[in-house]
Formats: C-alpha cells, sequence, structure tokens
C-alpha cells in the first residue's frame, strides 16, 4: 500500500522537515526545562509550557488534558512514549506520588507491574521510533500501536502494529489461530492499513532490566488479504509479457 499523503505538497512538507528533526527539538526543551513526569497508573502526567505543549502535539508523544490554567498544559503520555523519553531519550524524570524521582530500573519495574507484557510492547514501540516513525495507540483498532511515516496532518497511517513475544508463552494470546488472523487483516484493510506483526524475540535475557533490551530482536512480517482480481491481473500480465517475448 502507497503512502497516502493528504494534499499536495505534504510530503514536499514532510522532506523539509523530517521528524528526526522535530524529535531533537522536543529532546532539547525537555532537558532544559529538566521535565519530570507524575506516575499514574499506566500513564505519566507531565506539565507543559507554550514550547514543550507544541513540541509534543508536532511530535505526537502523548495527548493534551484540558484544564482551567491558560498558561500551562498537561500532557498524558502511555507507558512506552514515557519510557522511551526517560530511557532512551534520558530528557525525562519519572516522578511517584510520594514525590521521589524513580530511576530507570524502578521505572521499568513500575511499567512491568502495570501491564505484564510492557518489556515485549516496548521493544517494538521504540523499534519503530528508532525508524523515526510517528507511534500511537492502535486500541481504536483492536491493535496495539498504529504507525504513521510522517506527522498526522500530513499523511495518513500506514499500518496497524501489533507486538508478540516470538515463541510459545502466555504473552501470545493473539492470532493464535485463522479466525484471529483474518478478522484483523480485514479490519485493517477496511481503514486503508496493512497489518504489521512485530515478532519480539527476547534471545533468552529475561526481563529482569532495561538493558535486556539490547539483546532483544525484532522480526518484522506484514499480512495482506489475497486479492483474487490482482492475482488475475498479474497472471495476464505475466502471460503478455511472455508473449511479447516470443516474438
Amino acid at each position: 500500500m502507497k503512502p497516502r499523503w493528504k494534499g499536495k505538497g505534504s510530503e514536499a512538507k514532510a522532506s523539509a522537515d523530517p521528524m528526526s528533526k522535530i524529535v531533537s527539538q522536543l529532546h532539547s526543551s525537555l532537558i532544559r526545562s529538566v521535565a519530570r513526569g507524575l506516575l499514574l497508573s499506566r500513564n505519566v502526567l507531565i506539565e507543559a509550557d507554550a514550547e514543550l505543549s507544541y513540541l509534543f502535539n508536532r511530535t505526537r508523544f502523548g495527548r493534551s488534558r484540558i484544564t482551567s490554567q491558560e498558561e500551562k498544559q498537561w500532557f498524558q503520555l502511555d507507558m512506552e512514549e514515557a519510557f522511551y523519553l526517560c530511557f532512551s531519550l534520558e530528557c525525562l524524570k519519572g516522578i511517584g506520588k510520594d514525590g521521589s524521582i524513580k530511576s530507570n530500573k524502578e521505572l521499568w519495574e513500575y511499567s512491568k507491574s502495570e501491564k505484564p507484557a510492557f518489556p515485549i510492547s516496548y521493544k517494538a514501540y521504540s523499534h519503530l521510533r528508532h525508524k523515526n516513525w510517528v507511534v500511537r495507540s492502535g486500541l481504536q483498532y483492536g491493535v496495539d500501536f498504529i504507525a504513521y511515516r510522517h506527522l498526522p496532518a500530513l499523511i495518513h497511517s500506514e499500518y496497524a502494529v501489533l507486538a508478540l513475544s516470538k515463541g510459545d508463552n502466555e504473552l501470545n494470546g493473539r492470532l493464535r489461530v485463522w479466525s484471529d488472523v483474518h478478522c484483523t487483516v480485514r479490519l485493517c484493510g477496511s481503514v486503508a492499513k496493512t497489518l504489521l506483526v512485530l515478532f519480539v524475540d527476547s534471545n533468552s535475557q529475561g526481563t529482569s532490566s532495561p538493558s535486556c533490551l539490547e539483546h532483544y530482536t525484532v522480526e518484522e512480517e506484514t499480512i495482506t488479504r489475497w486479492n483474487p482480481e490482482q492475482s488475475r491481473e498479474d497472471q495476464t500480465s505475466l502471460r503478455n509479457q511472455t508473449n511479447l517475448g516470443t516474438i
């Protein structure tokens, strides 16, 4: 499926302003502001001034929450987003309800306690973010994430992403039977997205520390519906090419 840009000139705008540059601007702003995020169940809340609000919106980290304060905004980040900023980009600190700053190890343990599959989902999330994809929650589509090539204002999302642990274990409750695959692929097709499955292999490293992530590997697989009409067109084209070759 080809990228579906929104309007004339969108592709040129994206090329002139790459996501890596925008994320770098957010990184610098968070470090300057000595940003702190409050742990709250499966989310992290960050107070943001005008500059941070602008950059959070541009990079699509978190979602803004309306408050009565005009000069300040609160952004709610998913655990994967917050840990990416804390651990991978090292530009955010997590704070517990008691006001103490959490180390990456403590934040890792907290995330696992709230979401047992967090090591798998985080590795998949960071895998896409490292490739400069914009990654959003895929809950409304029944998947883990939705991936955009650039800002959602410029382009439609291309992939509906499922993160699965490679191997046969309790974390793999999806796509076990053909009906699961069929339903998921049909849903993705109905919203013009390709199903991307990321198989995360821990390589027997366990989950005791976030340092284990460097040993995890990710295998990418896309799954699409077989289109019989397209298949017939391909066969006709192949026959025509063969006939032309014999003239």
